[in-house]
């Protein structure tokens, strides 16, 4: 199971916690599909599903930091995206609750794996504050491309789009 993290920072705390979701691809495109899949949706999920990963993640990191297992934590973070490309690409709309429990699943399986891959010498607080405020400016980077490609081509970019998201999910559940 592939770990995509481009950039490992020793020094831990907020630092660490902040490029975490940044320098993860993994994570990166899990994130930055909430947002687009939340503007492609519309209406309260424009705001519903960016706001409630980065809270249900914080419930999954401090399970990761107490060292509560959690088997396949890497697949599930693989298969989110595997999901949440294909939602985008199918333009698929459910029912708000609906994309909130999926969004609920994903976040717990990658705030389990940013507690657990929190360095021994970080502040976990400071560190959890670091990776919810980058979750948050890559939730707004997907909003901010859903809503541009939502209006191109009669959205078929964002779908497009869905479809190299999912692509790379299937990536890390290969390699």
């Amino acid at each position: 199971m592939a770990q995509a993290h481009i950039i490992q920072s020793a020094t831990g705390g907020f630092g660490s916690g902040f490029e975490h979701p940044l320098t993860g691809l993994d994570h990166f495109l899990a994130m930055f599909a909430v947002g687009l899949w939340g503007a492609q949706i519309g209406g309260r999920s424009i705001w519903t599903l960016p706001v409630a990963f980065p809270l249900i993640m914080v419930v999954g990191g401090i399970a990761g930091i107490a060292g509560v297992p959690l088997p396949g934590v890497e697949i599930g973070i693989a298969l989110s995206i595997v999901a949440l490309g294909l939602a985008i690409a199918c333009a698929w709309r459910p029912a708000e609750w609906v994309a909130l429990l999926m969004i609920a699943v994903f976040a717990i399986c990658h705030g389990h794996a940013h507690g657990a891959e929190l360095p021994n010498a970080a502040d976990p607080a400071d560190y959890a504050i670091g990776f919810v405020i980058a979750t948050g400016l890559i939730h707004l980077l997907g909003i901010g491309f859903g809503l541009l490609l939502g209006k191109a081509f009669g959205g078929r970019l964002s779908q497009a789009l869905g479809g190299l998201i999912a692509a790379g999910g299937l990536y890390f559940l290969v390699v």
